[in-house]
């Protein structure tokens, strides 16, 4: 399929800003409980549910640019029974009621056995709407019968785990730059680890889609399954809205160098930070920032990869 600015703005930066609100809640819920937030807590998790929240919401506002009637988009709403699309924007919008809470709770209310657990709950609440509005939205695709290679059993785990490994490195960034850079080591070595994880786990997704060979055979696609169709014309003489969409080329030696690019944003940023942070080349806020761009990066290209690289059966028609 062609990629979309607006749809790889979207699943990039929403979930980043989502796995930022899921880790601030689970942080948020386990200081409450323990008793450990401070004036200096306070303000690291007020700037985590802030960030998250802002990231989330330009996602989503960035996903009206491909719709025809973007004004109608709240229409949408109202399949939450049957559509994935739906129950994301559902969730979307809970998700915010917690995150609000939390950050009145934060800014008005004083420090008491209350406060904190008030925070433990809504800090559970709040990481479980975020992934589970992630969840959904990798859903949205992976429920497509028509494109294969969306099908995937490794399409949710690595939409959920881009989101987390974005989310903690922005989670890491905000620590990092309002604590005076404590434990930036400790940090980055997590994020490299993660991220080598998911590279792994993206590789593994690739090998199989690309032995899996055509969506469809184009018998199947007329309706003659188990025939040997051939083509003797163009179902078009020109261009249509389906060949612009939905088929499209992307050359195998570019998508080898997109793979390895998202590969090397994914490892190789977090660790070169590492190695400068530890050798006093980088300050640990500049450290974590590096490692943090490289991974968003790496997202991007990968939510490209995701769209180019899919096969619509439509294909084999046209």
């Amino acid at each position: 399929m062609r990629p979309a600015l607006s749809i790889i703005l979207f699943t990039a930066l929403s979930g980043a800003g989502y796995g930022l609100l899921a880790w601030t809640g689970i942080a948020i819920a386990l200081l409450a409980l323990r008793g450990g937030l401070s004036t200096a807590l306070d303000g690291v998790q007020f700037a985590g549910v802030v960030l998250g929240l802002v990231l989330s919401t330009v996602g989503l506002l960035s996903s009206l640019g491909h719709l025809g009637q973007p004004r109608r988009a709240w229409r949408a709403l109202s399949q939450w029974r049957t559509s994935w699309l739906s129950r994301e924007g559902v969730l979307a919008i809970a998700t915010t009621v917690p995150a609000l809470a939390v950050i009145a709770l934060l800014v008005w209310m004083p420090a008491s056995a209350a406060r904190a657990s008030w925070l433990a709950l809504l800090g559970v609440l709040l990481a479980v709407l975020a992934l589970a509005t992630v969840a959904c939205t990798a859903m949205i695709y992976a429920s497509l019968k028509p494109i294969p290679a969306w099908r995937h059993p490794l399409v949710v785990p690595v939409y959920l785990l881009f989101a987390l490994l974005t989310g903690l490195a922005l989670q890491y960034l905000v620590m990092a730059a309002m604590l005076r850079g404590q434990g930036p080591a400790m940090m980055l070595a997590s994020l490299a680890l993660l991220g080598a994880l998911l590279a792994g786990l993206k590789w593994l997704y690739w090998l199989a889609i690309d032995g899996a060979g055509a969506p469809a055979a184009r018998g199947a696609a007329l309706g003659l399954p188990g025939r040997d169709a051939k083509v003797f014309e163009r179902p078009h003489t020109e261009a249509n809205y389906i060949t612009r969409e939905m088929v499209f080329e992307l050359a195998r030696r570019h998508a080898l160098r997109l793979r390895i690019a998202m590969s090397f944003g994914l490892v190789a940023a977090p660790l070169l930070a590492t190695l400068l942070v530890a050798t006093g080349l980088l300050s640990p806020v500049a450290g974590v920032l590096l490692a943090t761009l490289g991974l968003l990066a790496a997202a991007f290209v990968e939510r490209w990869l995701f769209f180019a690289q899919a096969r619509h059966v439509v294909s084999a028609y046209y």
